[in-house]
């Protein structure tokens, strides 16, 4: 499942002095991990479909996206540099391979979180107040743990008014089901499961902080300087899936039913969960936000929260401690340790009509 918890910093940090990630070369074959979830199903249709051989052949490589069974797991071996690429959240794209000294570049910008996390509590006509004193399951340290934050300020809350447990994503509906969890932060699907449930008040989602729980593609930035060709075909195969989805003929049709059936679902139910997932359906509008003070600021928010919670690495002295890279040379962060670049060139030569 996508997003888990952010645990292992300081161990993915020895590991990358170990490791020598995805060697900077010119090379022709190339492996990106994923996983199954709402935003990144656009990527296994691209493959099954062909769309990624077709770019792929265009500029004489070879892509394999590899499906890997546990998210955590995914960024771990992309951090270990058995993947050239990942579909990743861009908060853990940080807390990961960034705090662990691993410099990447986020290559397709592809949706954020428009309602696809939430937090429930039992009881009906509930808010987020009712959250002090409460005891919150969630995955800790990942986005969700940063969506309660979110929440928690939005009524002048902290953290130190309730306490957090850590429970898995696989658990989170039977763990909501026991008359010990009172109050639980999920994303969907089991989130819809919860919501459906009796007497429960969903009391905040992702909708109310827009934009700022992403989810991108990385790439190791030496590997992509040196083969330039796999960001071209993996930006192009990306905007031509999102086209064909767009178009609501029945090729569109037939990729809806296979993500669907990809990600365990129905058509219903994944059409579900895309409504809730605001994908950048066009080069230029991912181009814009790219460029964009919105985006600027969630990475602001998203480097504070990592900081105080400690997942940017033991030697990180302020939130200020790992440089992130923006367009047009500006860098959040520390410029001497630029290690997460938001680099729009590839999808700016999308937008041209240059690939």
């Amino acid at each position: 499942m996508k997003r888990m918890a952010c645990l292992a910093a300081a161990l993915l940090s020895c590991l990358a002095l170990i490791v020598s990630p995805a060697s900077a070369e010119s090379k022709t074959k190339f492996r990106v991990a994923t996983t199954i979830y709402a935003g990144f199903m656009p990527w296994f249709y691209a493959q099954e479909a062909g769309i990624i051989k077709k770019w792929a052949d265009k500029y004489g490589i070879e892509i394999d996206l590899v499906q890997v069974p546990d998210y955590i797991e995914s960024v771990n071996q992309y951090t270990a540099g058995q993947f050239d690429g990942v579909l990743i959240a861009s908060m853990d794209a940080l807390t990961i391979p960034a705090a662990g000294g691993v410099d990447s570049t986020v290559l397709v910008m592809g949706d954020y979180s428009n309602g696809n996390d939430g937090i429930v509590l039992k009881g009906k006509g509930k808010t987020v107040a009712d959250l002090k004193g409460a005891t919150v399951h969630l995955v800790q340290f990942s986005v969700s743990h940063y969506l309660l934050a979110r929440a928690l300020e939005s009524v002048g809350l902290k953290e130190a008014d309730l306490k957090t447990v850590n429970v898995s994503d696989a658990d989170f509906v039977a763990a909501f089901s026991t008359p010990d969890v009172q109050a639980i932060v999920a994303w969907k699907p089991a989130l819809s499961d919860i919501e459906a449930m009796a007497d429960v008040s969903p009391i905040f989602d992702s909708s109310k902080i827009p934009a700022e729980i992403l989810d991108v593609a990385i790439v190791h930035t030496e590997m992509l300087k040196d083969n330039p060709a796999l960001g071209k075909a993996l930006v192009g195969a990306w905007y031509e899936t999102l086209d064909l989805i767009g178009k609501g003929d029945a090729k569109s049709k037939e990729a809806m039913e296979f993500m669907a059936k990809a990600a365990g679902t129905d058509i219903p139910g994944f059409e579900t969960q895309l409504a809730t997932t605001h994908l950048f359906k066009t080069p230029a509008e991912a181009v814009a936000f790219y460029r964009s003070k919105e985006m600027a600021d969630a990475l602001t928010l998203v480097s504070k929260f990592s900081f105080d919670h400690g997942l940017l690495g033991e030697g990180a002295k302020s939130p200020d401690a790992i440089g992130l890279g923006l367009p047009g040379g500006k860098v959040l962060g520390d410029p001497a340790n630029v290690k997460l670049r938001y680099d729009d060139t590839y999808t700016a030569m999308a937008a041209e009509g240059k690939l």
